[in-house]
């Protein structure tokens, strides 16, 4: 069938399978391209199938030459229904990992669930024997716990509303925006969702599993954002759940002793998550202007080669004062704000491409779904039933 994009809200509910595994191609040769690293070799990815996660699992095997197994939770194509862009690019990631002589294998399914870290213990003991470095880059908006209580996350300010400009997807259209704060109730579940208890789970079952090596690292992802997006993301009810995920990197260097957890805090980028979340979209598409102007800009596959070979796996980890990994560090730039700060204040429905880079925003988030991808041609059919050789 030809597929093309059909976008409701904040998300496109059809995905291209020649240009998800384009993409993921893509991706895997600016790896290769660049210099190797003395890195892990035996990796769990939480979270593999998109942005920060696939990029780290590429990272890992073409940089590291590490054998991975990834979760995922995503549908396969069926008749007229495509498939989700995540089972299309583990699907090529497979292949092209295969090809190369790489490791990989993948286990689809609810990450939080006990049945999924139960067959992934067991495909780790059969396989790998044991894993050195864990990767936790779930974005999940609910999830159930082990009672079967089902919680979801929200998006909201804590305390005060807050009032500032965002961006209509559909329309391009500025306009102010004001975000109710988020319930305790609210807050709670999203800590739930977000935070870090079920990665600490996942490494104690590990553990306890004699799974996971005793040195091993493990890595969880956050964002802190310029004072601009503080009320709806550091200080809001997702800032909170990347309060926990902090705290819980701590409790699990402390209490399971040699394994080293630690929290990367990336760029803000296009992403499912993040096209969701108010205020943030048009924030994105003004730094992408100015970063791209500047020569900085950088994409989910450039910030985690960066983590792996100059952040992690160098002489020593290289932290901020507070012990995180700063993959922020040129998007936090002085004269990058500063700029992101005037655009800021100028911008209106009526400056929109003089301001921001809304059409590279709208590039980013058709590749997520593996359109507008370049070397793709998106009028010729394409089979959407796509295999994952590792998954019956």
């Amino acid at each position: 069938m030809i597929v093309k994009p059909k976008v409701r809200g904040f998300i496109c509910t059809t995905s291209h399978p020649t240009g998800c595994k384009e993409n993921v191609r893509q991706q895997i040769e600016y790896v290769k391209s660049q210099p190797k690293t003395n890195g892990p070799k035996k990796v769990l990815v939480i979270g593999a199938s998109m942005g920060y996660g696939l990029a780290s699992r590429i990272s890992a095997a073409y940089s590291c030459g590490a054998s991975t197994i990834g979760i995922i939770f995503d549908k396969p194509g069926s008749g007229n229904r495509t498939g989700s862009s995540g089972w299309y690019n583990t699907a090529a990631f497979e292949e092209f990992a295969h090809a190369d002589g790489l490791y990989a294998k993948t286990i689809n399914g609810d990450a939080y669930s006990q049945e999924i870290k139960d067959e992934t213990i067991a495909l780790i003991k059969k396989d790998l024997g044991k894993v050195d470095m864990v990767i936790y880059s779930l974005a999940a908006p609910r999830r159930k716990d082990k009672d079967g209580t089902l919680y979801s996350s929200v998006l909201k300010t804590v305390g005060e509303p807050y009032t500032n400009k965002t961006i209509d997807l559909r329309t391009n259209e500025v306009h102010d925006i004001t975000v109710e704060p988020a319930t305790d109730e609210e807050v709670f579940n999203t800590v739930k969702v977000m935070g870090g208890e079920d990665w600490k789970d996942w490494i104690t079952a590990l553990k306890n599993a004699d799974a996971i090596e005793p040195d091993a690292i493990t890595v969880a992802y956050s964002y802190i954002g310029p004072v601009l997006t503080h009320p709806m993301y550091r200080d809001g009810s997702i800032g909170k759940a990347k309060d926990h995920l902090f705290k819980t990197a701590k409790e699990i260097t402390e209490e399971f002793n040699g394994i080293r957890a630690y929290l990367s805090v990336n760029k803000a980028l296009v992403t499912q998550s993040s096209a969701a979340i108010p205020i943030v979209p048009l924030y994105i598409s003004i730094l992408y202007k100015v970063m791209k102007a500047k020569g900085c800009h950088e994409g989910c596959i450039e910030q985690m080669y960066r983590l792996f070979n100059q952040k992690l796996f160098g002489e020593k980890p290289v932290l901020d004062a507070e012990g995180r990994i700063r993959l922020d560090d040129l998007e936090l730039q002085d004269d990058i704000q500063e700029e992101v700060t005037k655009l800021w204040s100028d911008i209106s429905t009526e400056k929109i491409a003089e301001c921001a880079d809304i059409d590279g925003y709208w590039e980013e988030f058709y590749k997520l779904f593996g359109f507008k991808v370049t070397g793709v041609d998106y009028d010729a059919e394409t089979d959407v039933e796509v295999k994952i050789d590792s998954i019956d």
